[in-house]
Order: structure tokens, then C-alpha cells, then sequence
């Protein structure tokens, strides 16, 4: 059976504007291109959309935006996570209500020597049982310090409402137990896209990644070399990608995925305080980057 969240799917930024309130013009102008790409659909309020620094009210608010802009045949996920069961149970029912058609929960971390494998079970399966719409796990440890380990995933994924995880490691042992040990029907999604053509051979049904905002198409022509098992076409587009996969990833993070994004034409604004803009440099190597992969033209040729 076909997960039901499988393809490639972009977590999407939240654009400020320069007084730091949301651009909800600019929000709508983003989802409209990248409407008209190939991806299979967008998640709001992930890691790169500065979840945690926003505000309840502003999330909901962004959820509702983004929803009014994406075609209901298009499938838009919402990050719920929060440090409480509570909060997240909350945070996850208003997502609902607003029309999303699952959510994306992160692992609580703030108390790291009490997330204990029992801890997550009760967490994610409370949330679970209190969501009208699907929960997909999140395991993003460069910024929680938490794992989610293969037993608790497998564990969790028994229950009917929990149906997949995004991985955003590149712990491709890990993945594969994940893949092993879940059904069929269970989306395993790539959260690296410096590892994407090992965590696709691994089993991963898509993937949520930054770098699909900015090269929608390749990314997505990657994943599809993998599944007719063109792999050395593969591994070379891999190759290609990997300067910019590593730039808007670990290496600048937001604030270089935003940097990219506004040389693209998208509007994306600077990062929320205590996020910094990238200094000019970086800018210059981004544009680089984009240059190198014939796309900055593409895109002025899109937006003209």
C-alpha cells in the first residue's frame, strides 16, 4: 500500500517584513509558485519557518494564509509541536479546524534527561488520539538533542492515527530501521537532502526539504532517478546539489535558506531575532550557488 504522504514536499519560510509582523502579500505570492511546481505539497510552521519563534496567534495565522492559497487536491501538513502535551493537543486541534491535512509534531526536548522512550509513547499517542487529522513524528535532534529511536517509531506507528515520520538526520542506518519496522502504509520522509539519495535506496517514501523550495524540480527529478534505479544519474544530480543542499542546511540554516530564497525572487525578508541575516559574503556564495545550477535566470524569467 502507498503511504499516503509519500513525495517530495518543501517546509516553507515565514517572510517578515522589515517592522518583524508577518508579509502575508509575500506568503501568497510564494504559494502561488510554488503552486505551479511539481511538489507534492508544503509544510507550514516547520523548523524553517521559524516555528518557535513565532507567536500563537501568528501561527495560526500563517496556517490560515497558507491553507487559502493551497488546492485542496494539494496536501498541506502544519507544524504542531510544542514543549506540553497540552499545547501541542491545542496547537494541533486549531491546525485541524483550519482545514490542514496532518500535522507535523517535533519531539518536546527542554527537559532532555526525562524524554525517556515511555515519555514519547504517552506524548505522541495522546496528541494522536486528540487529532481529527493524521500526526506525522518529527525527529530533528541537530536542534532538539532528542532522538527518537527505531523502537519507540515502530511502537508508535501501531497506532491508526500516527502515520509517518520525517527524519531529518542523516543517519541512514537509523532510517532503514525506521523503514523495517513500520508498515507499509507508514511514510518515512528524508529530512537531509546531503543524504536524500541514500535515504530514498534506504526506503524512504519522499521527503520534506529546504532545498525543494529553491530547485523544486530537481529535487523532485532526483527522487524519480532513484525510483527507476538510475542511481549513478542520481548520485551525479546529488553531486550538483550538494553545495547548496549543505548551505541552506547545516551550514547557514534559516537564515541562508532565506537569503536564497530572496536572490530567487520569493519573499522571505530577515530572520526572526536572535536569527541574524547572512553577511554579504555568504550572499555572494549563495548566488554562486544558484548560478551554478542555471536557476537565478529561470526564476527572473518566472517572475518577468
Amino acid at each position: 500500500m502507498t503511504p499516503r504522504f509519500a513525495g517530495v514536499f518543501t517546509p516553507i519560510v515565514t517572510p517578515f517584513q522589515s517592522d518583524g509582523t508577518i508579509d502575508e502579500a509575500g506568503v501568497r505570492r510564494n504559494v502561488a509558485r510554488w503552486m505551479n511546481t511539481q511538489l507534492t505539497g508544503l509544510v507550514v510552521l516547520g523548523s524553517n519557518g521559524e516555528a518557535p519563534q513565532l507567536e500563537e496567534a501568528e501561527a495560526d495565522w500563517m496556517i490560515d494564509i497558507v491553507r487559502s492559497e493551497v488546492p485542496a487536491q494539494r496536501p498541506l501538513i502544519a507544524g504542531t509541536g510544542r514543549e506540553s502535551t497540552k499545547a501541542t493537543i491545542a496547537a494541533t486541534k486549531r491546525a485541524a479546524a483550519a482545514g490542514v491535512d496532518a500535522v507535523l509534531v517535533r519531539t518536546p526536548s527542554f527537559f532532555k534527561p526525562q524524554m525517556t522512550a515511555d515519555v514519547f509513547e504517552r506524548h505522541y499517542l495522546e496528541v494522536a488520539e486528540a487529532s481529527s487529522v493524521p500526526v506525522l513524528l518529527y525527529n530533528v535532534t541537530v536542534y532538539t538533542g532528542v532522538n527518537l529511536s527505531p523502537d519507540v517509531v515502530a511502537t508508535l506507528a501501531g497506532h491508526p492515527n500516527i502515520v509517518g515520520i520525517k527524519e531529518s538526520g542523516g543517519d541512514i542506518a537509523q532510517i532503514a530501521e525506521y523503514v523495517s519496522r513500520t508498515p507499509d502504509d507508514f511514510s518515512v520522509l528524508a529530512g537531509s537532502a546531503t543524504t536524500l539519495v541514500h535515504a530514498l535506496c534506504a526506503g524512504c517514501d519522499g521527503a520534506i526539504l529546504a532545498l525543494a523550495a529553491l530547485v523544486p524540480r530537481e529535487v523532485r527529478g532526483l527522487a524519480e532517478l532513484v525510483a527507476e534505479g538510475r542511481l549513478e544519474e542520481a548520485r551525479a544530480l546529488q553531486r550538483r546539489l550538494m553545495p547548496l543542499a549543505r548551505a541552506v542546511g547545516a551550514q547557514y540554516g534559516v537564515p541562508g535558506l532565506k537569503a536564497a530564497l530572496e536572490l530567487m525572487g520569493f519573499a522571505a525578508g530577515a530572520p526572526r531575532p536572535p536569527l541574524m541575516p547572512v553577511a554579504p559574503g555568504i550572499i555572494d556564495t549563495l548566488r554562486a550557488q544558484l548560478d551554478a545550477l542555471g536557476v537565478i535566470e529561470k526564476a527572473s524569467i518566472l517572475q518577468n
